[in-house]
């Protein structure tokens, strides 16, 4: 067996899978789904050559050759635990880590000045190192060399830890002096020109082609839908410019809901509601195997997911009727 081929995740799978010695419950402690472990015992199968588990009637029970393993594997983790962990908790006040992240702008202009604002307070010391989705590839997050993403994803690595940020819907941002301002529905809706903005994945993004059909994402498919297509005048990945665009008089911008009340306070930008369906989405937060037990890390994400609560609740009593995930 060649050791440059093992992958220490897998042997993470298996000391839990040997202590639950059961599928469901080794997922859920593992953060991870069920078909991710499945596959997971899958490889494990095939480097140790033995099936490791087996369906019996009092439930998975481990073969000879697994009980060999669980004491050596058990070793092997605890000591990298010992290698890769600080000797003493994390203490935040007197730290000076850097944490990468990978943000969207649309997460970077909602949810990251409230982070600093809580850093300032905790852990002045620490500095935020943010990265663009282009500038990320799934394979530096496996790695650990990226802390951790926050965007909206259609499909992530199975391997990956992850956790709901915030639910969002959609709202609509157009001038004061937009002449469709005050007859606000589908038809007109339809009639204006419109900006997309979007960059939800990762790695190096490509230019738009009107004529192709692409997928255009939540707003032009919850349109497609009902048999509808809007007039996009402007394609830009920048959420922030988007928002901007909305004070010329002809255009409409439509943009998940956190980010249209930031301009709830401009007085030459109006905020509607759309006038069709469109369904919510959800900001994830996802690291890798590698930091689910590094202190600092932990502590992190707990400051994150503590900031997104809290403007969570803020958002609800500013504009009731948009949505949120608890």
């Amino acid at each position: 067996m060649n050791i440059e081929k093992v992958d220490l995740n897998l042997l993470v799978y298996l000391d839990v899978l040997l202590r639950e010695r059961n599928v469901t419950r080794a997922a859920s402690y593992l953060g991870i789904t069920q078909p991710a472990l499945s596959n997971g015992l899958r490889r494990l199968r095939d480097l140790f050559d033995d099936p490791l588990l087996v369906r019996t009637s009092e439930g998975m029970t481990p073969t000879e050759r697994a009980l060999e393993l669980q004491p050596v594997v058990r070793s092997v983790l605890a000591a990298v635990e010992r290698a890769v962990q600080p000797k003493k908790p994390f203490e935040p006040a007197p730290a000076t880590r850097v944490f990468r992240i990978m943000a969207s702008d649309y997460a970077e202009g909602t949810l990251i000045p409230a982070v600093l604002e809580r850093l300032r307070e905790e852990a002045p010391g620490v500095v935020l190192d943010i990265m663009t989705p282009s500038d990320v590839s799934y394979l530096n997050v496996e790695q650990g060399k990226v802390d951790m993403v926050i965007n909206r994803f259609d499909s992530m690595p199975q391997s990956f830890h992850q956790t709901t940020v915030w639910q969002d819907s959609f709202s609509c941002l157009l001038s004061v002096d937009n002449p469709i301002v005050d007859g606000f529905d589908l038809e007109s809706y339809l009639q204006a020109q419109h900006v997309w903005v979007s960059k939800t994945g990762m790695g190096v993004g490509v230019g738009v082609d009107p004529s192709a059909g692409q997928d255009l994402g939540w707003v032009d498919e919850a349109l497609a839908r009902i048999g509808r297509k809007r007039h996009i005048t402007v394609y830009t990945r920048h959420y922030q410019v988007a928002v901007r665009l909305a004070a010329q008089k002809h255009l409409v911008v439509t943009v998940p809901s956190k980010l249209a009340l930031q301009m709830r306070d401009n007085a030459q930008i109006a905020i509607k509601t759309p006038p069709f369906e469109i369904p919510p989405f959800e900001l994830k937060m996802a690291w890798s195997p590698l930091l689910q037990r590094n202190p600092g890390h932990q502590w992190m994400r707990r400051l994150i997911t503590e900031v997104a609560q809290t403007l969570d609740r803020g958002s609800k009593a500013t504009h009731p009727a948009v949505t949120f995930m608890e």
